[in-house]
């Protein structure tokens, strides 16, 4: 008499040792999807958390930090008073007053150099223009074939120093229109 396994049983027997060998085949392809999906999967909640970010962050935290014009810092004030003084008082005026006429153009065409103080159009520009306009100069801003006696400072004047003496300008504002220049700048900024 022999003593095999009754076919039954050997298909039983071979089913569930196949059926382990394919539950363990699965569970490494779905640790190997896992391991493959979770880069992506990590990379789309960073993407999540940065949008929502930026949803959430008002639309003046990242400009502001870059053309901020910190005029109530007396260190800030101070330095870009001396920069003006150097740099920008033998045309615009000590007293920040601008050179006579300064809305007419002189006989080569140019404007002379406005006034910075109350009395100019100079609050009526966002700092970020300010900045650029300083930085580069009209003539590169308004482009054109446009010309001005002001040359750009960027070889000069460093960005903070730019900053600095811009910071000095509105220092002397009165507060009415340094109001009006804040509420100007937060309409400026792209959202």
């Amino acid at each position: 008499m022999s003593h095999a396994i009754p076919n039954t049983t050997c298909c039983v027997y071979l089913n569930l040792r196949e059926g382990l060998k394919y539950i363990y085949l699965v569970t490494i392809v779905l640790q190997m999807k896992v391991l493959t999906i979770l880069p992506v999967l990590i990379g789309a909640l960073m993407l999540i958390v940065i949008g929502v970010s930026w949803l959430i962050t008002p639309a003046s935290a990242g400009t502001a930090s870059r053309y901020n014009l910190d005029y109530t810092d007396a260190d800030t004030v101070a330095a870009g008073k001396m920069l003006y003084t150097q740099h920008c008082a033998a045309c615009h005026g000590k007293s920040l007053e601008g050179q006579k006429s300064w809305r007419s153009r002189l006989p080569n065409g140019r404007l002379p150099a406005p006034p910075h103080d109350a009395s100019g159009h100079t609050w009526h520009h966002p700092d970020k223009q300010l900045f650029e306009l300083t930085k580069f100069g009209p003539a590169a801003i308004v482009g054109g074939g446009y010309q001005s006696d002001m040359p750009g400072y960027q070889d000069i004047l460093s960005d903070s120093d730019i900053l600095a003496v811009l910071a000095f300008i509105k220092s002397t504002w009165p507060a009415q229109i340094r109001e009006r220049h804040d509420q100007m700048n937060l309409r400026s900024m792209p959202r």
